[in-house]
């Protein structure tokens, strides 16, 4: 009876290792209508196998120079937390719009392809309200203007083991139907147009009844300081990281995500 509930009581020890335990920011507003809007932070856990990482537009280069010299360091900050992540079994998924002719022959590309369509559910029709800042000019706080200057996604982050390639919603959504994923934690640029808005992004996904979070210092804004609110690039940033908090999904940091990792143990290996 004693050696039953020893190895019970270690099967449960191993179940919470593989669980990332995150600190989650997000914003209430108490009063409906009030606009008086408060932090709150909780903790939340979520199954190893349950969740992946999406990296959203992380490209090799941009047409805006001001966007570049913030990605650079960016990705350099992203990789080793991508692949402690994967060493863990976190699910990694690489979306670098408009590049998948790069990626065509590899694997990691020609797996997500073979996986069977799910239709994805009706919509949750959650309400959209707009951003706190003016980004329709480009939001590029240098004296640049557009040309489609990518091509891949930037060599700093490494694509291997059981990672996948896509630009499709739909498709990213099967896939996370088929290996039974119901967390999203998101990463990449820009937050205020691609992380929230394209096909696989923070909006749609959350319609689609997945548990999104934005890891908050792994992303950046397109944003002028010379357009409205009139505030610091950062300060832009932090702007639309609320509006996320508000309307659309919790928030954490990266080091809360290595941290977590951390805590599961031992990493697993991938197949190559």
């Amino acid at each position: 009876m004693r050696r039953w509930g020893v190895l019970a009581l270690a099967s449960l020890g191993l179940a919470a290792a593989a669980d990332l335990d995150l600190e989650l920011r997000s914003r209430v507003e108490a009063f409906k209508g009030s606009g008086d809007w408060q932090e709150v932070r909780f903790r939340k856990s979520f199954p190893v196998d349950q969740t992946a990482i999406l990296i959203c537009d992380m490209w090799d280069n941009h047409w805006c120079k001001g966007a570049v010299s913030r990605v650079v360091p960016l990705a350099q900050k992203m990789s080793p937390l991508i692949d402690a992540a994967r060493a863990h079994g976190v699910q990694i998924i690489h979306a670098p719009s408009e590049t998948m002719d790069f990626y065509k022959d590899l694997p990691q590309r020609l797996a997500i392809l073979a996986v069977p369509r799910v239709e994805p559910p009706p919509s949750l029709g959650l309400s959209d309200p707009p951003l706190p800042i003016d980004d329709s000019s480009g939001g590029c706080d240098t004296p640049d203007k557009f040309y489609k200057a990518w091509t891949r996604e930037i060599a700093t982050l490494h694509i291997t083991g059981n990672d996948v390639v896509s630009d499709s919603g739909p498709q990213i959504y099967s896939f996370l139907r088929q290996r039974g994923i119901r967390n999203l934690l998101f990463m990449g640029v820009h937050t205020n147009m691609c992380v929230l808005n394209r096909t696989f992004a923070i909006k749609k996904m959350t319609n689609w009844g997945i548990r999104c979070v934005l890891v908050r210092d792994l992303t950046d804004t397109m944003y002028n300081p010379k357009d409205r609110p009139y505030v610091s690039h950062s300060q832009g940033t932090e702007l639309v990281v609320e509006h996320i908090e508000k309307y659309w999904c919790p928030t954490t940091l990266s080091g809360e995500v290595m941290r977590a990792l951390q805590k599961t143990g031992g990493g697993r290996q991938q197949t190559e």
